[in-house]
Parts: structure tokens; C-alpha cells; sequence
């Protein structure tokens, strides 16, 4: 690992290199900072206009946009209590409040090295885990891939949509547009309806803008709030720290724990993360009573796991091919159209830049609390920004992005098509990252059924041959009861409540008042 870590190195610190990284954290805050969007809708504009970049350049720009766009969330949590994303839902308990006694800059230096903290001990989570969790799958013949690739597709379609049923619909329909094209078994036609442009499948990249970065610009553009400009600046006050960063060293260390073991779970996600960190920082308090007051602790705790999530995710989908959350889905889609194929191969084949990309995560993390403080009132300004004005901005710089993939109009169009039904779907509640991942996962898990069927004589019984194999069965069975299971809890807890509740009244009213 050692030799491989030394020899990205050189890559890694490039002019280059360095110069993507930096401005992929400076536009990540941006992002970040811009009510309605996000860190996967910025990388899924910016992979199109990576395409004929070299890969370590487009991956840094990437892990860049990824942390800054975490920390960019913040500012508008903390100034005006709107999560600039999902992740920042938990800072505004806190980071609002302070705002509102005049710590407004106070509280986003506070958030600003709370994210720097979490994303470099993330970072070094994804750096020491990745390689023995990949030589493990090594291990992994057809029949443990083709498990492994359900199982990821369960994870994401059961626990990252509250309603199990709409996100296992977009798993479908996922599934059903990764087997347009030519069968690679056969050589037939699939879904092609006499299109020449979709013999070769569905691209990728078309898929990830369409999904990913059409429906924001439509929703910006639909569902315009502007936001009057200095409304945030009063509650800025002097920034002078007045709490002793020693006593937050105990909180970012139990906080990026929490946030890297989340970020490792598939279907789970930075909000998630912060809000189990600032709950768990509330509990260890001694007084419990300031949380939500106010507290710079509980900054501290949600932004820290929130950015410890961020690399973490990547543990799984680097190795074993299976997001940890919407991000990582989209970064695993980058990897793919620059030709690097999730799993053990990436750790050997292609070392050097898959270690320069893991140190890049941990490098932009550093550059984001050193661009934090040197443009943390320029960054303020960027909540001001017209949404309508964004709007066009997005669709023209992806359309410029894909059609320059095959210089294909085609593209364009599909691209378009696909973002209205992603917008569709998410009017309708219905997630977009089981679909993506099914259009990754669906032809792995098709063609190691096809191999495994075959190796095994076309007896199913193989498909259970091993050991791993029925572990991964029975992760699935589990992940796919889990609503049910969580339904039949509620409503047990439910009735025993009613029952104590009728208990205790029996007991006032007493025998003769019954």
C-alpha cells in the first residue's frame, strides 16, 4: 500500500492536480451555499466537462466539489436558517440560534474547522480500509458478485427512500434502462426500438446529468425564492471565538467516528450522520438544556460527522462497487467514464490513481478550511444569487458537456427526456439513486448470474453453494424486512403505550370511579 500511496504522490501534487483541487473546493462552497442545490448535482455537471481531462484532474475536482459543497450547506443553515443540504438540516439547531445572538461568523468558523476536522479523519478511514476490504473481494467468484450486486441494490432502494416501495420501483426502472442495447451474451438487440444510438446502451454519463442536474435547474427555475440580499449579514457579528477550541476536540473525535461508520453503511448519508452526532453530543452534555440554544458543540458535532461521512461512503463503492450514499453513486458513475471499474482492480491495475484520488479527499479537506477562512464573506454573497438566473446557467453548461461526449444531438435530447422524468420522479417522491445504481449494478449482477448458471451446471442450488453467498442472502432478506420489522416495533410500542396510559388512569380514578 505504502509503494502505491508514494507513487501517487507525484501525480497527486502536480500543478495540475493542485490547481482542480483548489478550484473544486472553492466552487464546491458555492454549491454548497446555493439553497436547492448540491454537492450531486455539481458533480453531475461537471463530469460531462471532464471527459477529455486527465482522470487524477477530473477526480480531484470531484473530491473537491464533494467536501466543499458539505461545508457550503452551513452558511445558509447558520445565517438564515435554510440547509443549503440535506446534511446541514442538523447545524441549523444550533448554528441559527448563535446567528441570532450575533455569532453568525463565530459559528461558521466553528463549522469551517469541524468540517476539515471530519473530512480528514474520513479521508484516512477510506486510505486504511479501502485496500483490505478489497483484497477481501478478491475472494468473490460469480455467484458472491451477483449477491453482492443485489444486495447493494436492496440496500439503496429499501433504506435510502422513506418509502421502500417507490425507492424498489426506481431500482426497476433503473434495471429495465441498463438492459437497453446489445445482449453481451447473445449479441441481440434490447430495448433499442430500431434506434442506432442505443445499440450501445444507455451512456452513463447522460444518465448522471440527466438524473442529477436537470431537475435542480428545473425546481430553481419553478420554485424561485429570492433571497434579499445582506438579510443574513446582521447576524454576522465580530467572529471573535468565544469558546475554547481544546473542548471540541472530544466532540469532532466522537463525532467522526459516528460519521464514518454511517458513511460505511449503504443507504445512509450525511444528514443522517449529523443528526445521530448532535443528538449524541446532546446526551454526553452536562447541561442538555443549551442544545438548540445556541450551543457551538452542537456545530461542531453535526458538521464534523456530516464531512466524516463524506469519504466513508466511498469505502464501499471503491471496493465493492455498492454507493454508501447519493454522492458516491455519482462519483462511481465518474469513475466508470474514465474507463476505472469499481473493485479489487482499482487497488492494482489502476493504483496510482485511485490512491491519488483517495489522498485528494484527504488534501482538499485541508484546502477547504484554508479557503474557508480567506473567503468566508465572499462566500456569504453567493446565497444571493438569482435562482432563475442559475437556472439557464446549469442546463447550457450541461448541454454543452454532453453534447461535446459523441458531438451527438441525440444525447442532448435524451439527456433532456430523462431530467424531466428525474423531475418527475422526484415530484412524486420517488428517489433517483436506486435507479442510477441499478443502471451500474444490473448488468455486473446479469452477467455473474449468466457465469455462475453456467460453472454450475444451470442448477440454482449453486447460487448457494458458499458460505459468503448465503450470509449475503441473508442480509438481503434482512434489509428487505427492515421496514417491516420497523412498522411492527412502532406499533407494538405504540400499544404498550396506550395500555400504560390506561394503567395509570385506572390508578387515579381508583376502584369506585371506574
Amino acid at each position: 500500500m505504502w509503494e502505491n500511496i508514494l507513487s501517487a504522490l507525484p501525480l497527486l501534487f502536480s500543478p495540475s492536480v493542485l490547481l482542480a483541487m483548489a478550484a473544486g473546493t472553492t466552487v464546491g462552497v458555492f454549491i454548497g451555499a446555493l439553497p436547492g442545490l448540491s454537492a450531486t448535482m455539481g458533480i453531475a455537471v461537471l463530469i460531462p466537462l471532464t471527459f477529455s481531462m486527465d482522470p487524477l484532474v477530473a477526480l480531484g475536482m470531484m473530491a473537491g466539489i464533494y467536501n466543499g459543497a458539505m461545508y457550503g450547506g452551513a452558511i445558509p443553515a447558520i445565517l438564515l436558517r435554510i440547509p443549503g443540504t440535506p446534511a446541514g438540516i442538523a447545524t441549523v439547531f444550533d448554528g441559527h440560534p448563535m446567528a441570532q445572538k450575533g455569532q453568525g461568523l463565530e459559528a461558521m468558523k466553528i463549522a469551517l474547522a469541524s468540517s476539515a476536522f471530519g473530512g480528514s479523519v474520513s479521508a484516512l478511514a477510506l486510505l486504511l480500509l479501502s485496500p483490505p476490504l478489497a483484497a477481501m473481494a478478491l475472494k468473490f467468484g460469480p455467484v458472491e458478485i451477483f449477491w453482492l450486486a443485489i444486495f447493494g441494490l436492496a440496500a439503496i432502494a429499501v433504506l435510502l427512500s422513506d418509502a421502500p416501495i417507490k425507492g424498489l420501483t426506481s431500482a426497476c426502472l433503473g434495471l429495465l434502462l441498463g438492459m437497453v442495447g446489445i445482449d453481451s451474451m447473445t449479441g441481440n438487440e434490447r430495448f433499442t426500438f430500431d434506434i442506432m444510438e442505443l445499440t450501445g446502451g444507455i451512456n452513463i454519463l447522460v444518465l448522471l446529468t440527466g438524473l442529477y442536474a436537470i431537475p435542480p435547474a428545473l425546481t430553481l427555475a419553478l420554485e424561485a425564492t429570492l433571497i434579499k440580499k445582506g438579510s443574513g449579514k446582521d447576524k454576522l457579528g465580530s467572529g471573535k471565538s468565544m469558546v475554547a477550541w481544546k473542548h471540541l476536540v472530544p466532540t469532532w473525535c466522537r463525532s467522526s467516528v459516528i460519521g464514518v461508520i454511517v458513511g460505511i453503511i449503504p443507504g445512509t448519508g450525511g444528514n443522517i450522520a449529523a443528526m445521530l452526532s448532535w443528538n449524541e453530543a446532546r446526551r454526553a452534555a452536562k447541561d442538555k438544556s443549551q442544545f438548540g440554544k445556541g450551543n457551538p458543540v452542537g456545530v461542531a458535532a453535526a458538521e464534523c460527522a456530516n464531512n466524516a461521512d463524506n469519504a466513508a461512503s466511498l469505502i464501499p463503492a471503491l471496493t465493492l462497487g455498492i454507493p454508501g450514499s447519493t454522492v458516491s453513486a455519482v462519483i462511481l458513475g465518474g469513475l466508470l467514464v474514465h474507463g476505472l471499474l469499481p473493485g479489487p482492480q482499482l487497488f492494482t491495475q489502476s493504483a496510482p490513481i485511485t490512491y491519488g484520488f483517495i489522498l485528494a479527499m484527504l488534501v482538499t479537506s485541508i484546502m477547504l478550511f484554508i479557503i474557508g477562512r480567506l473567503g468566508a464573506r465572499l462566500f456569504i454573497n453567493v446565497m444571493y444569487m438569482p435562482p432563475l438566473l442559475l437556472a439557464p446557467i446549469i442546463i447550457a453548461l450541461t448541454t454543452i458537456g454532453v453534447y461535446a461526449i459523441n458531438n451527438s444531438i441525440f444525447d442532448v435530447w435524451l439527456m433532456m427526456i430523462l431530467g424531466l422524468a428525474g423531475w418527475g420522479l422526484e415530484r412524486l417522491q420517488v428517489p433517483l439513486a436506486p435507479a442510477v445504481l441499478a443502471v451500474i449494478l444490473g448488468p455486473i449482477a446479469e452477467s455473474s448470474l449468466r457465469r455462475a448458471m453456467l460453472i454450475g451446471g444451470n442448477d440454482i442450488s449453486f447460487l448457494f453453494s458458499s458460505s459468503i453467498a448465503m450470509v449475503m442472502v441473508g442480509a438481503i432478506v434482512m434489509t428487505i424486512l427492515s421496514p417491516i420489522i420497523r412498522m411492527a416495533m412502532a406499533s407494538y410500542r405504540r400499544r404498550k403505550g396506550k395500555q400504560s396510559s390506561t394503567a395509570t388512569t385506572r390508578m387515579v380514578e381508583g376502584p369506585g370511579e371506574s
